[in-house]
């Protein structure tokens, strides 16, 4: 009998059987103004749904960008910390959302956060979320690392490394892949199908902050950036089909 959370497997392979997506929270935002889009948030799970079906082990890490930024909240005189840490919250916000969008679509799913809340969620405990990812289970990490000066994309680096993921999966809701230039300003931008570490931080390209991308580098562990709104890239990535760009080591 299946664990609890797992969906009936599919016969398709895929290349990584535990991974990392790192999903902004623009991802979740309405075309105008703030908050959440519930279309987009049911589209995504649904998407997750079928990569639970291929049994792979799936842990998001999500931003807060679609409800506060911390570093708006900074530049309006809020002390740095307490912005952040308003931002961590807001994280929460969209991780108790996606939980119930995943849950509505048959996907066991635990939300995990960095700031103890335990009336709405459990508490960040390294051994707990590889047990409930060995369980079949989703496990959302909320309120990035508990710290104020790190962003969603140190967290999602940080947890990838402590679960032992074999790739962070980070999906854009702007551009298919990183670009030498802002492809949105300047239709000639060229993109990569192949980066390095060092590429990305020498040309500063926007793939995830240098923090983050310093901690991938220092323990190989590779990152894939593709376009969300195409339909079937999260499960394409997972299979290890030609995607987005792929950040890793030169070897």
């Amino acid at each position: 009998m299946a664990e609890e959370g797992q969906i009936a497997a599919s016969t398709q392979q895929p290349r990584f059987r535990r991974v990392l997506l790192k999903l902004s929270g623009e991802a979740l935002a309405p075309a105008q103004g703030a908050g959440i889009d519930f279309n987009a948030l049911t589209e995504i799970a649904g998407e997750i749904r079928e990569v639970a079906a291929l049994g792979v082990q799936i842990a998001l890490v999500i931003g807060g960008g679609n409800i506060l930024r911390g570093s708006e909240y900074e530049a309006r005189g809020i002390d740095r910390s307490t912005a952040d840490q308003m931002g961590m919250l807001a994280t929460v916000i969209n991780a108790l959302a996606l939980q119930n969008a995943l849950e509505q679509v048959g996907v066991a799913t635990r939300v995990l956060s960095a700031l103890e809340m335990r009336a709405v969620c459990e508490p960040y405990i390294l051994r707990r979320a590889i047990r409930h990812l060995e369980r079949g289970r989703a496990v959302i990490f909320a309120a990035g690392t508990g710290n104020p000066y790190f962003t969603t994309d140190t967290a999602a680096s940080l947890r990838a490394m402590e679960i032992g993921a074999e790739v962070i999966l980070k999906a854009s809701h702007h551009v298919d892949g990183v670009y030498d230039r802002d492809p949105m300003r300047e239709p000639g931008a060229v993109r990569f199908d192949r980066l390095t570490y060092i590429q990305v931080l020498q040309q500063n390209l926007k793939v995830m902050d240098s923090t983050a991308i310093s901690m991938c580098m220092d323990h190989g562990l590779p990152i894939v950036v593709f376009n969300l709104r195409k339909v079937g890239n999260i499960k394409k990535a997972i299979l290890g089909e030609p995607v987005g760009t792929r950040v890793a080591s030169g070897d």
